[in-house]
């Protein structure tokens, strides 16, 4: 039995351990030789955490949990002949596990914004912008997130970095004794960026705003990015020295490519189990995915997980010929700790209940607490917590 698990992110990397633990023979292909922990990655442009520290090399997650890994780039996913075409070779398939994560919706000059949320080198390139800046005395900073108009829920909207990365680069900034001299601003196309997290966390995020001097622009679309503004549909502007940027999640090509039944946006249709309809030997966990009948829902590393845990304890079962399955629609849940460089907000949404705790100070810590508990766990270095 050939299975083959396609991403070294968040929901391949959970899904190939997992389904050690059960005892398969199981292949992961990744097109890059590391796991970036993106969580994290926001203390990368304001010099607290390396580039390097930031990695989890697959090659030792290989020798710690004993799965075959490839390192090689996908150029197709072939439904109908079971195969992964790459840029080496071809491999079949007898199950296959699609944990690739999603393309970005593309706006006019978005060449001249950076992402916290792309490629990993990105972080890099915002810290180094971030320091001509710093070098300068001065400037104006915009960070902000879009969503994607083909999709109607917005779980494809990724905000929670672009509030950390801001009231982060304004710690930042403070610490350096040159917040007075710089412009930041938060702008989204949205009239109400961040409702997703809940209407309580919502309403608290002015007196973010507030504390770290933070200026907003909200409800215009965009129509342009230049190297020095961003220009709205409406045709006003914001100056701009550094614009950073999170754009709305689409399908990649590689997936839209295939025959895979997907939606409006070209992630994969699933159902509650994370299988493919009608295909009972391809499962599509994480960011490729399309959530639905969870309107409020959205992708996140932690849901990666879930659906990667649920997958192969189905797919496990389903071996087996046991009647056990797991519905990853009773695991939806938004959590993160809003991490702002001098502390964090722990928030919390489920479908009937929303929770926001300020957590000064010790906030910070407890993600930074997290992030090497991450990396500690995965080696099997120490006990793993259900659940994180």
């Amino acid at each position: 039995m050939k299975i083959l698990v396609l991403g070294g992110g968040f929901a391949g990397v959970e899904a190939t351990i997992k389904l050690r633990k059960y005892g398969y023979n199981v292949t992961l292909i990744s097109d890059r030789d590391y796991m970036f922990i993106y969580p994290v990655s926001i203390w990368i442009p304001v010099g607290k955490r390396s580039f390097e520290d930031t990695k989890l090399n697959l090659f030792d997650l290989q020798k710690k949990h004993g799965f075959n890994l490839v390192i090689e780039k996908i150029t197709k996913i072939d439904i109908e002949n079971q195969q992964i075409v790459t840029n080496k070779t071809i491999h079949e398939y007898d199950y296959l596990f699609i944990g690739l994560g999603m393309s970005k919706v593309y706006i006019k000059g978005m060449e001249h914004t950076h992402s916290i949320c792309g490629k990993p080198r990105e972080s890099i390139t915002i810290k180094n912008e971030l320091e001509k800046l710093v070098t300068k005395g001065s400037g104006s900073i915009n960070v902000g997130f879009g969503g994607n108009p083909k999709d109607p829920t917005s779980t494809t909207v990724r905000g929670g970095p672009a509030f950390e990365l801001l009231f982060n680069i304004s710690h930042y900034l403070n610490k350096k004794g040159l917040r007075d001299k710089f412009k930041l601003t938060f702008f989204a196309p949205m009239a109400e960026p961040g409702k997703r997290m809940g209407r309580k966390a919502y309403k608290n995020m002015d007196s973010f705003f507030e504390h770290y001097h933070v200026n907003t622009h909200f409800g215009k679309k965009i129509k342009e990015f230049t190297k020095n503004a961003i220009t709205f549909i409406d045709n006003t502007q914001l100056d701009s020295d550094l614009t950073l940027f999170i754009s709305g999640g689409d399908g990649m090509n590689l997936i839209k490519n295939t025959s895979l039944p997907q939606n409006e946006t070209g992630f994969v249709k699933i159902n509650e189990l994370c299988r493919v309809e009608n295909k009972d030997n391809v499962y599509v966990i994480g960011d490729a995915a399309a959530i639905i009948n969870h309107p409020w829902a959205a992708k996140q590393g932690h849901i990666a997980e879930v659906m990667a845990d649920v997958s192969t304890y189905n797919f496990h079962n389903t071996i087996i010929a046991s009647g056990k399955r797991k519905s990853y629609w009773e695991k939806l849940h938004i959590i993160c700790v809003m991490d702002s460089g001098d502390g964090a907000a722990f928030v919390m949404r489920t479908a009937k209940k929303e929770i926001m705790i300020p957590l000064p100070i010790v906030g910070h810590w407890l993600k930074k607490g997290w992030g090497w508990y991450y990396k500690q766990s995965k080696m099997k270095r120490m006990f793993r917590i259900p659940g994180m």
